[in-house]
């Protein structure tokens, strides 16, 4: 069960990379603009406010990193802190701004969580 939960933080962690990627360097490219459906104006005018959001998800993936990397106590906490911290980023997330991100954001932190308790 260890190498399965290490496996979904891993999983986890290499999505918030790539929310890095999209938010803070392809945000008004095409690959960008359709992640979350905007027209180059939108992107454009909002380029600034994804880039801090995906600076964000840069922070969440290091520390998941930080957390596999670590050795116990210290990996698991550092685990279990991030992994509650995607889900509830994940949870606000779907309430203020698009349900989606409860199954895209959230979801998989609560998997990675609940298999990171069950391992420990």
């Amino acid at each position: 069960m260890e190498t399965v939960a290490s496996v979904l933080v891993g999983l986890v962690a290499a999505l918030h990379a790539y929310i890095l990627v999209m938010e803070m360097f392809l945000w008004q490219k095409k690959p960008g603009r359709s992640f979350h459906g905007f027209d180059r104006e939108m992107a454009r005018a909002t380029a600034p406010m994804a880039a801090n959001q995906g600076l964000y998800n840069g922070f969440l993936a290091a520390g998941l990193v930080w957390g596999l990397i670590a050795a116990d106590p210290t990996g698991f906490r550092v685990q279990v802190f991030f992994l509650s911290c995607v889900v509830v980023a994940g949870v606000f997330g779907a309430v203020t701004a698009n349900i989606r991100i409860l199954v895209a954001q959230a979801l998989p932190g609560a998997l990675a969580l609940a298999a990171v308790l069950v391992a420990q």
